[in-house]
């Protein structure tokens, strides 16, 4: 369990833009794009892209912490973010945006762009990403302090970190030496795959709250049986989380496996998020005491009504929607 009294959930990870356009699979297909998935680019490629389409962007902040943060910040939680951006125009739309959301910034300013993400939507939902990392990689282990995480229940360290293991260290032993909670997400299957030389230990070591979908879990644990890889996840954690998409979720704790159904209704507009703000429901439920099952209720009810929309950002009627759950 959490602090006593404490409820704060920090995040750290990139400080991303996402800039999201509907398009068509005939647009992706004439940029050379496979469907899905994430491709690295220059800045330029993006500007070039967006000059392709007639489509007006919606530009709301983006990577995978910090949707969490700004969704536990919209639920009336108490959040953090550790970042870092450019000193222009997108990063400052980032920084105002998050603190509307109730979100307090931690946000260095580097001189390189702020790193951006565009996602091409198709007509069936799925998002194909170009990301542009730019200044959100320039985060400086070396000033990364236990005092960033001070009163923190829960400290979100963003799975792809891992990327570079000297900031994932960096971040990871700060948090733990503040007393917080360690959640972590596996963020992708390569991830995973990239870092498994040290993932491994990272998980015994440190991570009290392990969350992955199926991909990032059949990579991690080697099982695509849903039995077995929520029962290898939970192994070293105190909660461990398989996502199941559209078919609910597992949480493991205390040696009792839980199976939240996903909430049911309209046919998703864009998943963009949908896992950020899953987490954002459950650990925002998990910070306060809540049951497995009621942070499991809002957890899903997030992850319902992102998909909704475009991106990962939601109205005001839908977060009043999802705390009467609360």
């Amino acid at each position: 369990m959490t602090k006593k009294n404490l409820t704060r959930i920090t995040g750290i990870g990139s400080a991303l833009v996402d800039i999201l356009i509907n398009e068509s699979d005939e647009f992706l297909t004439n940029l050379g794009k496979e469907k899905g998935g994430m491709t690295l680019v220059e800045d330029k490629d993006i500007q070039e892209i967006l000059t392709r389409t007639n489509q007006t962007p919606v530009i709301v902040p983006g990577g995978a912490a910090c949707n969490t943060i700004v969704g536990i910040g919209n639920l009336g939680g108490n959040a953090r973010f550790i970042g870092r951006r450019g000193d222009d125009g997108y990063g400052e739309v980032f920084e105002k945006q998050i603190v509307k959301c109730n979100v307090e910034p931690l946000v260095s300013i580097s001189d390189s762009p702020t790193g951006k993400v565009l996602s091409v939507i198709t007509p069936d939902a799925q998002r194909s990403m170009f990301t542009f990392l730019g200044a959100s990689t320039e985060l400086d282990p070396e000033l990364i302090t236990p005092n960033m995480f001070k009163d923190t229940a829960i400290s979100m360290i963003e799975g792809y970190l891992l990327f570079n293991k000297e900031l994932m260290m960096a971040a990871i032993k700060a948090a733990k030496a503040s007393g917080s909670l360690i959640a972590l997400d596996l963020a992708s299957f390569e991830v995973v795959n990239a870092a498994r030389e040290i993932l491994e230990d990272i998980i015994k070591d440190f991570v009290d709250i392990l969350i992955a979908n199926e991909d990032e879990a059949k990579a991690y644990t080697g099982y695509k049986d849903e039995q077995k890889a929520i029962e290898t996840l939970s192994q070293h954690v105190t909660y461990a989380v398989l996502k199941l998409g559209k078919r609910g979720s597992y949480v493991s704790y205390n040696d009792t496996i839980t199976r939240i159904y996903a909430q049911s209704g309209e046919a998703p507009i864009d998943t963009t998020g949908a896992g950020d703000l899953w987490a954002a429901g459950f650990l925002f439920g998990i910070a306060h005491g809540f049951s497995i099952k009621k942070s499991g209720r809002i957890a899903s009810a997030c992850g319902y009504e992102v998909c909704r929309v475009m991106g990962a950002q939601l109205s005001c009627d839908a977060w009043a929607r999802i705390k009467k759950l609360i």
